[in-house]
């Protein structure tokens, strides 16, 4: 059982993606109110990512499990059937996760790959707070038990639930399901999540609107802070407006209106506390 009080957790996905995003992260947590980060352990600024981490000692760092659109820990002869000719996971989720369900090849590799990231999280001393994924890939079950089963070698305790209010009808039953699968492995995570219908758009105004309006319980607000840079750092990220996001986190309106909110702050180990 987790004892869950309001609380709120504000976290920037995508760290080691980019040392702009780095540095953005580094600077909303020292000077803002960011509080979390999620690490991706094969990109290419991980290694970066990692030194400012170790002397934020009040970050709380997870592991961003990327399974699409992204680079694998593993060599391509060892996860073939994962990833294209330039080693890098493809951006077609629901093939892939047709292949992920129905075939036994895959799901080992899939296997692999999982367990290689959380070894690599694992081996750089830092704490896990919590476990998510790319582009919330762990919707998929097969994903997420793997997850789930993997994880748990690895002191895996918390973990995001991918819900946000107002969320297309056809994710409930993925949601419930994703609550009790959850529950049954003792694993704890948020009620709520803020950020999915704003990906990269989580500016001043969208930060301040979801404070003005958190549901009760534990609340995830996440977003991609970068500083300002001269190209998109994917191309799927082309619109997205890291800088603005990187700006509300600085934000001292940001700041009085999360005090305001009077509910505790902090990482996933620091809101979902385990009784003694």
């Amino acid at each position: 059982m987790v004892d869950k009080v309001p609380g709120l957790i504000i976290t920037a996905d995508d760290f080691g993606l980019h040392s702009r995003v780095n540095l953005a992260v580094e600077q909303a947590h020292r000077h803002g109110v960011l509080t979390a980060a999620s690490l991706m352990v094969g990109a290419p600024a991980a290694a970066d990512a990692i030194a400012r981490a170790r002397h934020l000692p009040q970050l709380r760092v997870g592991l961003h499990v990327v399974l699409a659109d992204g680079n694998a820990i593993m060599p391509r002869a060892d996860i073939p059937a994962l990833l294209d000719k330039h080693g890098r996971f493809g951006s077609n989720m629901a093939r892939d996760g047709v292949r992920f369900f129905f075939s036994p090849q895959v799901r080992r590799q899939l296997a692999r790959e999982i367990r290689a990231q959380f070894d690599a999280f694992a081996k750089t001393g830092l704490t896990l707070d919590h476990v998510n994924t790319h582009k919330h890939f762990h919707l998929h079950p097969t994903v997420l038990g793997l997850i789930l089963e993997i994880g748990r070698d690895y002191g895996m305790h918390a973990m995001r639930l991918p819900f946000e209010m107002g969320a297309p009808l056809w994710m409930k039953p993925w949601i419930a399901m994703m609550r009790v699968r959850l529950a049954r492995a003792g694993i704890a995570h948020n009620d709520y999540v803020v950020g999915i219908a704003r990906s990269g758009n989580m500016d001043k105004a969208a930060l301040l609107a979801a404070l003005n309006a958190l549901p009760r319980g534990v609340v995830e607000i996440y977003c991609h802070p970068a500083v300002e840079g001269d190209c998109p750092l994917s191309e799927g990220m082309q619109f997205y407006r890291h800088a603005d996001e990187l700006q509300a986190l600085l934000s001292s309106c940001v700041k009085t209106a999360i005090h305001a909110t009077a509910v505790r702050v902090g990482g996933f180990s620091d809101v979902l506390r385990r009784p003694p």
